[in-house]
C-alpha cells in the first residue's frame, strides 16, 4: 500500500525529474520515495532525493559507495549505476539531509535497507549532498509507482523502452520516420491514445530519435490498421512542452479508463511522423527544405569525431567565432541540433570538450526559448566579453539509427579499437564479409571507418595488417580504390572501384586496418605571427649548402653560381596544439632520419608546405618543412611542456601548447628569387598529406594576400581555413580545402 504523499514542489531554477519508489521491509521499516533532481541533467542523473514522512531531503556523500548507488538507481527503474558524485555536483538541495554514512551491499531492495545513522541523524552541509547516474537501461517488467499527490510539477513519463512501429510496407526505409509510438511497460509493448496528444508531444518523440521536426501525415491507412490489430494501450496520457530532450523528461497526464477495446474513445493509438534532416534523408528531396537551411549557414559543429556533436561555431559579420559556455544549457543545445538537422541534444557541453577554436566568442549567456529556427534567433548578453576559448561550448545530438556500424567490423585487433577493416559487401545474391585493398589507405579513409563504427577519431591508418588474425573466411578483397575526403558518414560513400576490383598487391597481409582513439590533436597556426615577422632576405649560395642538400631552394639554385645570392621570403610560424590530445609524429624514434648536415633528426619528412601562388591560384615557388625539432616552445599557463627535442628527447606538441620556427632557422623561407613583382598569395599547410590524425583539417590551411614590388613585400588579410564567410573566401582559391599533394 502507497501511503498518500504530499511533494514539494522544486524552485524553478532546477531542471528536475521525478521518478517515485516505495520500500518497505518485512519487519515494517519505514516507506521511502527517491527521485533524481538537479541542475544541468539528463533523466538517469541527479541529486538523489528521499521522501520521508511526507518531506523531501537529500543524502549526504560520506562513506557513500557505488554500491549504494546501484541500490538508488534499482530502486529508480534502472539497470545500475554508472558512476556517482560527492560535493553536491548537481547542486545544493534544501530541507533535511535524511540520510548520511550510508553503508550498502549493493543487494538491498531500498535505500532504506541499508544501515545508516538513522533518519534525520547528520552531521553534514547540503555542500556534500550526493548525486549518481544511472545506466540509462530500464530494468525489463519494473512497475513505476506514479502519484501525483499534489505536486504542481507533475510525474514524469517512466516507462522501460519507446520505439516508432513501423508499417509492414516502410520498415525496409532507412531511417525509420514514421509509423505506431508504443512503449514498453511492465515488460509488454502498449500504445498511447491519441485523444490527448499534441504536435509538442510529437516534436519531443521526433527529437529524441534524431530528427529536427515532425510532420503531417496520412491518417486514413493507420485507421484501417487500428482497427484491424489488437490494441494494448498504455494507461495515461503525456503533457510534453516540446522542449524535453527525451520522453522520459514530459509529465504523465490524466489516467485513462482501461476497457477493452474502447479505451480510446473517439480517438486511435499514436502515430509520429519525423521529417529526417538533409544528411540522413533517403533521398535528396525528402524533408530538404523543412529540415536544412539551404543558404550559407549561420551555425556549425567542429572537432567532434562523431556526426552531431562538436563545438558550437557561429558565423557573424563574415567572421567565424565561437559561443561561450556561460548558461549554456540543453535548450539552446537543442536548438543547434534541430538547425543542423539533427534532433533534440543528448548533451549540453562547456569548458571546450570539443577542443578550443579560434577567432572571436561572437556570443555569451545564450538564452534560447526552445523554439528558435537557429542559435542566432536567441537572445544573449552583448555586453559580456572576456570569455576564453578554453570555454567554449559545444553538443553532442541525437542522430537517426542509420544501422551504419553494422556493415563494418574491426577484426583481430588486442582491443575493440583496432583492427583489419571488414567490409559487409554483397557477392552473388548473398551477404559476405570481406577485407579492403590497403592501396592509397591513409588517415582520411581510417578517419571515415572509425566514425562510421562510432569509435571516435583514427589515430593511424595501416597498409600491413599480417600481425592481425581475422576471420580467414572474410580474407577475399571485396573493395579497392579507396579514397575519401574525410566528410563520408560510410566507407561506401567514399570514390572506390566497385564491383572491378583491383589490387595489384593483394590482401592477406596488405588489407586495410585501422587504430581508432576519442581524442585528436588540432594544430593551427597564428597567421597574426606570419604578418608581423615577414621580410626578404638576400643570401649568398655558399651560405645555403645545407639547405641546398635538403631542397629548401628553387630548382634554379643547382645551376646556381656559389657567389650568387638567393632572394628569400622569412617568417616565423607558430603553430599552436587546440586539440584534446598530444600531436605526436606517427614514425617511432627508430625510423627517424639523420640529416648529417644540419645534424638534427626529421621525425616528418613533410611537416609543413609553404607557397607563393599567382592570384588565379597557380604555384609561382614553393618551399617546404620537415620536423626537424617538434617541441613545446612555449605553453599557456597552468601547462606542463613535455616535449624537448634535444638530445634525441621525445617529440611532439602538448594539448596548450605551442611550437615555433623562428624566420632565422635553415628551411624557414620560400626562395623567390625566379618571381616577378606582382600580387600573390602566400599559403602555408600544416601536415599537408594527413600523416598525423587531427580533429580538422579545415584550419591547417593559412593564405595571405602578399605584394612584391622587387624590393619589398608586404603581407595582409591573413586568413586561417575555414575562419570566414563562403563570400570572403572566394577571393582566395582553395581556401576551403586542404587537397594538397594527397599522397
Amino acid at each position: 500500500m502507497l501511503r498518500p504523499v504530499s511533494i514539494v514542489p522544486l524552485w524553478s531554477t532546477l531542471l528536475c525529474m521525478w521518478v517515485l519508489c516505495e520500500a518497505q521491509s518485512d519487519s515494517g521499516r519505514p516507506v521511502i520515495q527517491l527521485r533524481l533532481v538537479g541542475e544541468k541533467r539528463k533523466h538517469y542523473e541527479g541529486r538523489v532525493e528521499v521522501l520521508y514522512n511526507g518531506e523531501w531531503g537529500t543524502v549526504c556523500d560520506d562513506d557513500f559507495s557505488i554500491s549504494a548507488a546501484h541500490v538508488v538507481c534499482r530502486e529508480l527503474g534502472f539497470v545500475d549505476a554508472e558512476s556517482w558524485s560527492p560535493s553536491a555536483k548537481y547542486g545544493r538541495g534544501e530541507g533535511r539531509i535524511w540520510l548520511d554514512n550510508v553503508h550498502c551491499s549493493g543487494s538491498e531492495k531500498s535505500l532504506a535497507h541499508c544501515s545508516s545513522n538513522g533518519f534525520g541523524v547528520s552531521d553534514c552541509k547540503h555542500s556534500e549532498d550526493v548525486g549518481v547516474v544511472c545506466s540509462q537501461k530500464r530494468i525489463p517488467g519494473f512497475k513505476f509507482i506514479r502519484s501525483q499527490a499534489n505536486s504542481d510539477q507533475g510525474v514524469p513519463v517512466q516507462v522501460e523502452d519507446v520505439r516508432i512501429r513501423a508499417t509492414y510496407s516502410q520498415r525496409k526505409r532507412i531511417p525509420i520516420t514514421e509509423g505506431f509510438l508504443e512503449v514498453k511497460d511492465g515488460g509488454k509493448w502498449r500504445q498511447i491514445c491519441s485523444v490527448d496528444w499534441t504536435e509538442m508531444n510529437s516534436r519531443v518523440i521526433c527529437g529524441m530519435y534524431g530528427f529536427p521536426g515532425e510532420k503531417r501525415f496520412n491518417t486514413r491507412p493507420y485507421k484501417l490498421l487500428a482497427k484491424r490489430r489488437k490494441k494494448n494501450f498504455w494507461g495515461f496520457s503525456v503533457n510534453c512542452t516540446g522542449n524535453e530532450a527525451n520522453l522520459s523528461e514530459c509529465k504523465v497526464g490524466q489516467e485513462i479508463e482501461l476497457k477493452g477495446n474502447d479505451t480510446c474513445g473517439q480517438g486511435m493509438p499514436v502515430v509520429v511522423s519525423c521529417v529526417p534532416g538533409r544528411a540522413f534523408a533517403p533521398s535528396v528531396s525528402m524533408g530538404f527544405r523543412k529540415a536544412y537551411r539551404v543558404e550559407q549557414p549561420l551555425v556549425r559543429l567542429r572537432g567532434g569525431a562523431m556526426i552531431g556533436e562538436g563545438r558550437v561555431e557561429v558565423l557573424k559579420n563574415g567572421e567565424w567565432g565561437t559561443v561561450c559556455d556561460d548558461n549554456w544549457d540543453m535548450r539552446a543545445a537543442t536548438v543547434v541540433c534541430r538547425e543542423l538537422g539533427f534532433g533534440s541534444a543528448k548533451e549540453a557541453l562547456t569548458g571546450a570538450r570539443m577542443g578550443q577554436g579560434i577567432g572571436p566568442v561572437q556570443m555569451n549567456e545564450v538564452d534560447c526559448s526552445g523554439f528558435e529556427k537557429s542559435l542566432t534567433e536567441c537572445r544573449f548578453n552583448r555586453e559580456a566579453l572576456g570569455c576564453s576559448h578554453e570555454e567554449d561550448a559545444a553538443v553532442r545530438c541525437n542522430v537517426p539509427a542509420m544501422g551504419f556500424n553494422k556493415r563494418l567490423r574491426l577484426a583481430g585487433g588486442r582491443n575493440p579499437y583496432e583492427g583489419r577493416v571488414e567490409v559487409l559487401t554483397e557477392r552473388n545474391g548473398s551477404l559476405v564479409w570481406g577485407t579492403v585493398c590497403s592501396d592509397s589507405w591513409g588517415t582520411m579513409e581510417a578517419m571515415v571507418v572509425c566514425r562510421q563504427l562510432g569509435l571516435g577519431f583514427a589515430s593511424h591508418a595501416f597498409q600491413e595488417t599480417y600481425y592481425w588474425q581475422g576471420d580467414s573466411s572474410a580474407d577475399a578483397i571485396v573493395m579497392s580504390g579507396v579514397r575519401c575526403s574525410g566528410t563520408e558518414l560510410t566507407l561506401d560513400q567514399c570514390l572506390h572501384h566497385g564491383k572491378h576490383i583491383l589490387c595489384p598487391k593483394g590482401g592477406g597481409r596488405f588489407s586495410a586496418g585501422v587504430s581508432c582513439t576519442q581524442t585528436a590533436p588540432d594544430l593551427v597556426l597564428s597567421s597574426q605571427v606570419v604578418e608581423q615577422t615577414t621580410y626578404l632576405e638576400d643570401r649568398p649560395m655558399y651560405a645555403l649548402q645545407c639547405a641546398h642538400e635538403e631542397h629548401c631552394l628553387a630548382s634554379s639554385a643547382n645551376q646556381a653560381d656559389p657567389t650568387s645570392y638567393r632572394r628569400l621570403l622569412r617568417f616565423s610560424s607558430q603553430i599552436h596544439n587546440n586539440g584534446q590530445s598530444d600531436f605526436r609524429p606517427r614514425a617511432a624514434h627508430h625510423s627517424w632520419v639523420w640529416h648529417e648536415c644540419h645534424r638534427h633528426y626529421h621525425s616528418m619528412e613533410v611537416f609543413t608546405h609553404y607557397d607563393l601562388l599567382s592570384l588565379n591560384g597557380t604555384k609561382v615557388a614553393e618551399g617546404h618543412k620537415a620536423s626537424f625539432c617538434l617541441e613545446d616552445t612555449h605553453c599557456d599557463e597552468g601547462i606542463q611542456k613535455r616535449y624537448e627535442c634535444a638530445n634525441f628527447g621525445a617529440q611532439g606538441i602538448t594539448v596548450g601548447c605551442w611550437d615555433t620556427y623562428r624566420h632565422d632557422i635553415d628551411c624557414q623561407w620560400v626562395d623567390i628569387t625566379d618571381v616577378k613583382p606582382g600580387d600573390y598569395i602566400f599559403q602555408v599547410v600544416i601536415n599537408p598529406n594527413y600523416e598525423v590524425a587531427e580533429s580538422d583539417y579545415t584550419n591547417n590551411i593559412m593564405k595571405c594576400r602578399a605584394r612584391y614590388d622587387g624590393h619589398r613585400i608586404w603581407m595582409y588579410n591573413c586568413h586561417i581555413g575555414g575562419t570566414t564567410s563562403s563570400e570572403t573566401e572566394e577571393t582566395f582559391p582553395g581556401l576551403l580545402n586542404n587537397q594538397l599533394s594527397h599522397r
